[in-house]
C-alpha cells in the first residue's frame, strides 16, 4: 500500500489543534469542562468566547466570565448525556449578548474527535467556526 504523500505530495502546510491554541484561534476551557464532566481537554473557538464567555459591556456588575463559561460547559455536558455516543452535538443555551436586552438563544456545535496526538478532544463551536 502507498503512503499519502506518494499519491498526494508531501504537505505543504499543516494547522495543528496546538498552533490554534498558541495563536488564540482556540481556548482550552478543560478545566471548566472537567467540573461539568467532561474526561477528556475541550476548546471553545475565540468566537464562543467572544459571543458567549466575555461579558457584554454594562453587563459587568450582574455577570463574569466564569459563570458565563460554566453555563456554556454545563449546557454542553448536558447535550452530550442526551445524545449518548454521539461525536457531534446541538448544544443551545439563552445567552445575554447586549446590555439592556433579554436573553438570546444561541445554537453551538460540540465535537468530540481525535487531536494532534489521536486522543480525545472537544470542540465547542458555531456551525460556522467548523
Amino acid at each position: 500500500m502507498s503512503e499519502l504523500s506518494d499519491i498526494f505530495g508531501e504537505v505543504i502546510f499543516a494547522y495543528s489543534r496546538a498552533d490554534a491554541l498558541a495563536d488564540g484561534v482556540l481556548i482550552d476551557v478543560s478545566e471548566t469542562a472537567k467540573e461539568a464532566g467532561f474526561s477528556v481537554p475541550a476548546v471553545v473557538t475565540a468566537h464562543v468566547w467572544e459571543e458567549c464567555v466575555r461579558v457584554p459591556e454594562g453587563c459587568e456588575g450582574t455577570q463574569d466570565e466564569s459563570g458565563r463559561l460554566w453555563d456554556v460547559c454545563w449546557m454542553a455536558m448536558v447535550a452530550a448525556r442526551k445524545a449518548q455516543n454521539a461525536s457531534r452535538v446541538k448544544v443551545e443555551l439563552y445567552v445575554v449578548r447586549h446590555e439592556g436586552r433579554a436573553a438570546e438563544l444561541v445554537e453551538l456545535v460540540m465535537a468530540i474527535g481525535p487531536g494532534d496526538d489521536g486522543t480525545p478532544v472537544i470542540t465547542i463551536m458555531f456551525a460556522e467556526d467548523d
